[in-house]
């Protein structure tokens, strides 16, 4: 894979900060250093989880919105190499295998002499190789009888994942997305908005459970889409935090409860947590507490196939927060999915 670029020991030696007395989660981890056929190579790795970033905007572009969801991956693997290895998590049994890069793809989309109109296509265009990428990754990790855990780029990359996901289980999955939007819009060209949508139509989603969707940032019309699809089930974060008609706790167990019966992926949009710095933030959303809780408690379930937290858009002055919420979600993810 071009785009795929490994996580090496020098990496991990750059990254790690040994200290007399502790023994730090990235001195356990499994690393691929010299990479042949991608699935062959995890097949033969005693490992439970493999965990690669996805370093692009791309898709959030293609979608007119605000580009830094490809600095993600950078933010976040350094402190969660550096968090403790103790008897809560056993980091022997994953592996960081590394990012997909696409720097090149983004500086194309720079050019000054292309018009709005022209970089939006040219987005659009560049989002269908991400999914290409992406599928293909997702499904020789979970054809190797691994579990992914998915970092960084835009909720574009929901695509790739139920798509790898469904075609090396073979059948079509189910998904609960921890979300203040659906991005279940029109098929007008890959976007960040329109990944379950695509998913769904091409017979690689079946049901699909939206937590949280914020009531002033859906359409009429999109409303009117999910609820007459039989298949998508959703909740509001005003029924829930504002209003109070609805229970956080009682309302995890309903999404589970329309997803769990088969395999199903977990997606969380950092867009869905109050004052996280993302693609979208918002001042108004779930606390990282509740995101953290709805990570455990959905992916103690052995169905959960594989974990994606995608839109966090850090900059220097936020990078360590949002890393540091990231590797929460990915060690409370591995601690209720293994044991």
């Amino acid at each position: 894979m071009q785009n795929l670029v490994l996580f090496t020991s020098n990496d991990l030696k750059s990254c790690v900060n040994t200290r007399k007395g502790e023994t730090k989660f990235g001195e356990h981890v499994q690393l691929i250093n010299n990479l042949t056929n991608i699935y062959d190579n995890i097949l033969e790795l005693d490992v439970d989880y493999v965990i690669f970033g996805i370093s692009e905007d791309i898709g959030v572009i293609a979608n007119h919105g605000k580009s830094g969801t490809y600095k993600a991956w950078d933010a976040t693997i350094k402190i969660l190499l550096n968090t403790q290895s103790n008897a809560y998590i056993n980091p022997k049994r994953i592996l960081i295998l590394g990012h997909l890069d696409y720097s090149k793809l983004l500086e194309s989309l720079k050019d000054e002499k292309l018009s709005t109109k022209k970089r939006i296509a040219l987005a659009r265009k560049h989002t269908e190789d991400v999914d290409a990428d992406v599928s293909y990754l997702v499904f020789s990790i979970i054809k190797a009888g691994k579990t992914p855990i998915v970092i960084g780029g835009g909720h574009n990359n929901a695509y790739g994942n139920i798509k790898g996901s469904s075609l090396a289980l073979k059948h079509p999955i189910n998904v609960v997305n921890f979300d203040a939007h659906h991005d279940f819009r029109s098929e007008e060209g890959r976007h960040s908005g329109n990944g379950f949508s695509y998913a769904y139509n091409e017979g690689f989603l079946k049901n699909y459970f939206i937590f949280g969707l914020h009531e002033n940032y859906i359409s009429q019309n999109s409303l009117d889409i999910l609820n007459t699809t039989k298949t998508i089930a959703y909740n509001t974060f005003e029924d829930i935090e504002v209003r109070k008609k609805l229970k956080f706790k009682s309302e995890m167990q309903h999404a589970l409860s329309h997803v769990s019966k088969s395999n199903f992926g977990i997606e969380i949009d950092c867009d869905a947590v109050k004052d996280m710095p993302s693609s979208a933030m918002t001042p108004s959303g779930f606390s990282t507490n509740q995101a953290r809780c709805f990570v455990s408690h959905i992916g103690a379930h052995k169905n959960g196939t594989y974990l994606h937290i995608c839109e966090a858009a850090p900059k220097k002055t936020n990078k360590t927060k949002v890393g540091k919420f990231i590797s929460y979600l990915i060690t409370d993810f591995i601690k209720a999915h293994g044991y």
